[in-house]
């Protein structure tokens, strides 16, 4: 007994080309505005993330400044080192960020989300954005901060908005690389741990407190092939104007950035087998 195809029924092709990159970008807007929408039931989020750049600011920099036990050239030490405060406080913020994925997951959220027509890039890609949206903060509050404390830095508006676009990138890498953790371990007091673990070797073995040149070869290799000395060298050269290869500090930052969102895309239905 054959079926006959009902007359009236029309295919519908899947979207291609140009309709679908757009399409993507709104998955990828909507994702990252839920996660916004979280700031709403806690505004004082954003300030009380200040606290620590400005304790970092207002205590290491000014005893160091003091000190004067680290060569920074003709730069002084507060201006050398906003920079990498700037860059510490986005990596803090972002490093925990697959902790909200699996508490999305435990609350079944996840789940409801990976069964929509949108795929795992959207998702990882919002939250990404989403991480570095809240980072961008950093920026504002500790030029500010700098400049009550005499820090000469640039007031440039196109510099600082580009500061804020570098600060987006890392956060985004660093938020992925935390996703791709909680795809692997699935486990929060796991991810908890690891990401203690490695937030202060990622900090201490880039160029944040001090410059490549003082520290010991092996030091030097690993900070090499640390995305968050390219943040910092991008975020220096914006806002106190030293020399960088600003091409090489981006490039990396966009590759690092493109592969945490691939990595954690692949891993993120483990966490909802």
């Amino acid at each position: 007994m054959s079926v006959e195809p009902k007359a009236g029924v029309e295919l519908v092709r899947a979207p291609h080309g140009w309709r679908r990159v757009r399409g993507m970008v709104l998955r990828v807007g909507a994702f990252a505005l839920v996660e916004l929408q979280k700031l709403r039931h806690d505004r004082t989020e954003l300030l009380t993330r200040m606290v620590q750049p400005a304790l970092w600011l207002l205590i290491f920099g000014q005893t160091f400044s003091r000190l004067r036990v680290i060569d920074t050239g003709d730069v002084p030490y507060l201006a050398f080192l906003a920079p990498g405060i700037i860059a510490q406080s986005a990596l803090f913020i972002s490093i925990f960020y697959g902790i909200q994925i699996i508490w999305d997951r435990d609350a079944g959220i996840l789940a409801k989300l990976m069964v929509t027509p949108a795929p795992a890039s959207a998702l990882v890609t919002g939250k990404a954005f989403a991480a570095g949206v809240r980072s961008v903060v950093q920026v504002v509050g500790v030029v500010a901060l700098a400049y009550v404390l005499g820090v000469h830095m640039t007031v440039n508006p196109l510099k600082i908005l580009a500061a804020m676009g570098v600060v987006a990138l890392g956060s985004a890498f660093f938020a992925c690389l935390s996703m791709t953790l909680a795809g692997l371990v699935r486990n929060r007091d796991r991810l908890m741990g690891i990401g203690q673990a490695i937030t202060m070797p990622l900090f201490f073995a880039s160029n944040a407190l001090y410059p490549v040149d003082v520290m010991p070869q092996w030091l030097r290799w690993l900070s090499t092939i640390n995305p968050l000395s390219y943040e910092v060298n991008a975020l220096r050269g914006l806002l106190i104007g030293t020399p960088t290869n600003p091409v090489l500090d981006i490039t990396v930052l966009v590759v690092a950035a493109v592969a945490g969102i691939a990595a954690a895309s692949a891993l993120l239905r483990r966490l909802v087998r």
